[in-house]
């Protein structure tokens, strides 16, 4: 292991066991610090453009329950909404559910991935999950999609979701992870009992759900523990 690899493999760890949230050290790892992001700010960090109802966002920009969040080719943005935090990137379009009640701005209670991809972690409650091809009822987690008219790739990383395909609704898993255990394919179009297929583990970093996590003032419930680990790679 290079001396690069092993320091930041320690400062990784450190961070999940939240020793680090608020150092120099962890700044430098991820280029600002991750620490909990203030009251009346959401957006953490924010390259190319990205559009909150239409309008160009700033990091200045507020996003709230009700609100639809749509990226450009090659853009990121990480945010918060109350005690969700999402990393959206690329030709990617959420659309988080109005509020219920309507004063519980920043409630989070149902998410539509339209298109795109998004990296989520959630507190230990209710979120209904929609994309083109699948449901999935999530029970405090972190999660990935990536979402297409005609296939969704989840990955449940952590925690407990219920997974149902929209073509097929006979065809739904519960699935349990404690570290991406269990990726699937959701597809529209697939032979009976085919809907939901295995996948591989691809596209989002431990790195991105410690940040993110962070962000919400919690740690992820994984350790950085083996001396091999080298954190799953985006390739994209």
């Amino acid at each position: 292991m290079s001396i690069e690899r092993a320091g930041r493999r320690a400062l990784l760890k450190a961070l999940a066991l939240g020793s680090l949230s608020g150092s120099a050290s962890a700044q430098a790892l991820f280029g600002d610090r991750p620490s909990k992001m203030p009251a009346g700010r959401s957006i953490y960090r924010l390259s190319g453009k990205v559009t909150v109802n239409d309008v160009e966002a700033t990091l200045d920009t507020v996003i709230k329950c009700g609100d639809t969040v749509r990226g450009t080719k090659g853009c990121e943005i990480v945010f918060v909404v109350g005690a969700h935090a999402m990393i959206l990137r690329g030709e990617s379009t959420i659309v988080i559910a109005p509020p219920d009640p309507p004063s519980q701005s920043f409630v989070v209670r149902a998410l539509n991935v339209i298109q795109g991809a998004l990296l989520t972690v959630c507190p230990p409650s209710r979120l209904a999950v929609t994309t083109p091809t699948a449901h999935v009822g999530v029970r405090g987690t972190g999660f990935y999609i990536e979402a297409s008219p005609e296939e969704t790739y989840f990955c449940t990383c952590y925690g407990v979701t219920d997974v149902a395909s929209v073509a097929a609704p006979e065809m739904k898993e519960t699935i349990t992870a404690r570290h991406h255990d269990r990726p699937v394919y959701v597809r529209r179009d697939a032979a009976p009992g085919r809907n939901i297929r295995n996948a591989p583990f691809f596209n989002h970093t431990d790195e991105e759900l410690t940040l993110i996590e962070a962000l919400v003032g919690r740690t992820p419930p994984f350790v950085f523990g083996k001396d091999s680990y080298g954190g799953p790679r985006r390739e994209y």
